[in-house]
């Protein structure tokens, strides 16, 4: 890794806010405290933007910034909308947000970010063959990782379970709608994860989302043949998933 390449820009960007850090990428460690701004609403691609633009020129960065975005992204441009304003669908983010920020940016699934830091620098460090990491909170999020490479937007809270839509019974949200207790939501998610397993026959679950805080509380009432392990990263994953992002773009 070159010295212009050891540091880049990472912006998670939320339904509910905008955050964005300088990462060291030697270490996975964020440079400088992460500055957040309230996502706007509605959450238009001109809107979002502009945040993004001025977080970036806040910091003072010039160089690869790497943005994470609640959506499947395919070939740089958005596929869906979750949380965001559907008129993002068929956007080119990529284009969008580097012209708006003045510096290349490279956007991806939200999700994918969350792996990407969880398999270079947390708890997937290191293991090879497949690695699920799923993150529970509005929705379930899945990254999909084979001998550290990513296939992205898998999109695996959205397969039906029991005539579902998966996230609808086993996102952390549910737990929280239903009122559930952490044995009863621990029920639903094993039900899942059981499913997943099957389909995937992975060496590794990460579970993350801002749920992975309390994983002794559910994580360990989880009965699967894969070994299950919680996040590391918790809310820096996304910042630094997309910082990863974008010096993998340059092909360093």
């Amino acid at each position: 890794m070159t010295e212009s390449t050891r540091r880049a820009f990472g912006i998670d960007i939320g339904g509910t806010g905008i955050k964005g850090a300088v990462v060291d990428l030697a270490s996975g460690e964020l440079e400088n405290d992460r500055e957040r701004i309230p996502t706007p609403q509605p959450a238009t691609p001109k809107a979002v933007a502009e945040v993004l633009a001025q977080i970036v020129e806040d910091q003072q960065w010039s160089g690869p910034v790497g943005a994470t975005f609640p959506a499947v992204i395919k070939h740089g441009f958005a596929r869906s909308a979750a949380n965001v304003d559907p008129s993002w669908v068929g956007v080119d983010a990529d284009k969008t947000f580097t012209e708006a920020a003045s510096n290349p940016v490279t956007v991806l699934n939200d999700a994918d970010a969350a792996g990407l830091a969880e398999v270079r620098f947390g708890a997937a460090k290191g293991v090879s063959g497949v690695v699920l990491v799923l993150t529970f909170g509005t929705g379930i999020g899945s990254g999909l990782f084979l001998d550290g490479r990513l296939v992205p937007n898998t999109e695996l809270g959205h397969v039906e379970l029991d005539g579902h839509d998966a996230e609808r019974r086993a996102a952390y949200s549910a737990r929280e709608r239903h009122d559930l207790s952490w044995e009863k939501w621990a029920k639903r998610v094993q039900n899942y994860m059981s499913h997943i397993e099957r389909l995937f026959s992975p060496d590794l679950f990460v579970v993350g989302g801002g749920v992975s805080k309390k994983a002794d509380r559910w994580v360990p009432l989880l009965n699967l043949q894969t070994p299950v392990r919680p996040a590391q990263l918790l809310n820096n994953a996304g910042i630094v998933g997309a910082a990863l992002a974008a010096q993998e773009s340059l092909g360093e």
